[in-house]
């Protein structure tokens, strides 16, 4: 086609792009200098414990070859559910800079309050869950209140419901001080023995795929309307695949032995959500807005206090929630539930994940890589026979470089101009 002069029209310059002074580079090889560009600018996101992993795992199984045989990776999914969903609360009360250190106690209380009401007092296991899943958001609500309100700083505030619902927990035991769950109760069925059936886990994460190629494709025809740069097909295309095919290995490696664990599809399945909900929806940019900078939120016309409300809410849901699951794993609700290094784990996950504390960055993804290199930190000590000690100290120094690379990367996005 050609104009009233017999030239060809130019196709109209993207906005992103328009800029000249700006480098933009272009190719498989322009979009690998772009991520370094990126890292290097302190755009690093889940770069740092995908290597850690990486680190770990081949350690741990060149000291153990049965450190990554199918049976020890299922078992490690298992563990890894409870903290993980408490760790998915952390990571939403860290997005807004602040903290929850009361997480641990509320899900020894919730898991103590399971059984009170379905062993002790006869209710209907669901009704049961649903109480204690509830006594968590009213506690999160307290905690809201005391903030919003009387402006108490959360670590104090939570620092004294850790020792108030430790309380109540050790209280509702009575001097007995456990409660052993029923076996062969779906509930801690759950915990211990259902599986996904091998067609379906293999169909969900074809689904996974399919929904993530869809999304990317979606979000690039919006970028393309409003004559924005994007992604091409090829390359949303290729990384679904290449995502895919990884995600189906692992599962046909888990069905060598027992398969998923359901609880632990449980876990993932509130992790996608949560990711949908951080990434794609109001509420979710509010909290990235609020965590970034609080009175620049207010005065764009952001509710803060009902945004503050709602993630110490659903904090201590998820809290109550692991508490539920982890009390099916046992079998059992007991003094010792939620207390030890739950608190420390759940937090711990979230930071090495890559949520800032400092708030404003982070993902609902980062509860899952977190946890896992916990887990994995733990399983692979357990097989070399060494003490808890050790596992500590470890963890403590993981948790450690976390806070520096985001430190680091912090610093260079000021610097660079991208904080």
């Amino acid at each position: 086609m050609t104009t009233d002069t017999g030239e060809t029209p130019q196709a109209k310059p993207l906005l992103d792009r328009s800029d000249e002074r700006v480098k933009h580079e272009r190719g498989f090889a322009g979009a690998i200098r772009t991520f370094i560009d990126r890292v290097r600018a302190g755009d690093i996101g889940s770069l740092p414990v995908v290597v850690g992993l990486a680190i770990i795992w081949t350690i741990f199984q060149s000291l153990n070859p049965i450190f990554l045989s199918s049976n020890n990776l299922v078992n490690m999914l298992f563990d890894a559910s409870t903290v993980g969903v408490i760790s998915l609360g952390i990571v939403c009360i860290l997005m807004l800079g602040e903290i929850d250190l009361s997480v641990g106690s509320v899900s020894g209380f919730a898991s103590a309050l399971v059984g009170v009401l379905w062993v002790n007092q006869g209710w209907p296991v669901g009704l049961a869950i649903a109480a204690a899943v509830l006594s968590g958001a009213l506690i999160g609500l307290i905690y809201a209140q005391l903030f919003n309100r009387f402006g108490m700083p959360s670590f104090v505030s939570t620092l004294a419901g850790l020792l108030a619902i430790l309380g109540l927990q050790l209280y509702i035991l009575g001097p007995t001080g456990s409660i052993n769950l029923p076996y062969g109760s779906g509930l801690v069925n759950l915990g211990q023995s259902l599986f996904m059936p091998h067609s379906i886990a293999y169909l969900v994460v074809t689904l996974a795929g399919l929904l993530m190629f869809v999304t990317g494709f979606r979000t690039a025809a919006r970028r393309r309307q409003a004559g924005l740069s994007s992604e091409s097909m090829n390359a949303l295309l290729l990384r679904a695949i290449v995502i895919t095919v990884v995600l189906e290995f692992l599962v046909y490696y888990f069905n060598l032995d027992r398969g998923v664990p359901w609880m632990f599809g449980i876990f993932v399945g509130l992790v996608i959500v949560m990711g949908y909900a951080l990434t794609r929806t109001q509420w979710g940019r509010a909290v990235h807005a609020v965590g970034g900078n609080r009175e620049a939120a207010r005065r764009a016309g952001i509710n803060v206090r009902l945004i503050y409300t709602s993630v110490f809410v659903l904090c201590s849901m998820l809290a109550a929630f692991g508490g539920v699951l982890a009390s099916a794993r046992l079998a059992s609700a007991s003094q010792q539930a939620g207390t030890g290094d739950v608190n420390l784990n759940a937090i711990a996950a979230a930071v090495i994940g890559g949520t800032s504390l400092f708030g404003g960055r982070g993902s609902a993804y980062s509860a899952l890589l977190g946890i896992i290199v916990i887990q994995s930190i733990s399983s692979g000590l357990t097989l070399l026979d060494l003490s808890s000690s050790l596992r500590y100290m470890i963890t403590g120094g993981v948790l450690a470089i976390a806070v520096i690379v985001d430190s680091l990367a912090r610093q260079s996005r000021v610097s660079h101009g991208r904080a």
